[in-house]
């Protein structure tokens, strides 16, 4: 499973980042969430969402084995993550996040909790 986004249709009002802190974390904190809006409105003129494509490439340079499928999409395991973020410098997509004061980097696991809530229609929940 992966979070799908079609950057056209996104009008920038951040409920996804929204709707991830607080289904993930408990927090209205949008800074702390898997996926992330940013304006690219001078340049191709739409708003551009990063989130995970679900393509592996953190597990396979993961030094600790701490991001692995857990159903259906990547994780990371808390308590095997020892914070030297291979995994952030290695993400094409940019969808791997330190917030201040997190444990551990923080991606997209794909709950769809966000597809749900989108007014657009941005965001579709595939695979």
């Amino acid at each position: 499973m992966k979070v799908e986004v079609t950057h056209s249709l996104c009008s920038g009002c951040k409920l996804c980042q929204l709707t991830c802190s607080l289904y993930q974390f408990g927090e209205n904190n949008p800074k702390k969430a898997g996926i992330f809006v940013s304006s690219h409105l001078l340049g191709d003129g739409h708003y551009h969402v990063a989130v995970c494509d679900q393509c592996g490439d953190c597990a396979a340079v993961c030094p600790t084995g701490a991001i692995r499928v857990v159903d259906g999409a990547y994780q990371i395991d808390a308590e095997q993550c020892n914070w030297c973020q291979v995994c952030v410098h290695e993400c094409a997509q940019g969808a791997l996040v330190v917030p201040q004061g997190a444990r551990t980097p923080i991606k997209c696991t794909a709950c769809g909790e966000c597809v749900e809530l989108c007014p657009t229609g941005a965001l579709a929940l595939v695979g």
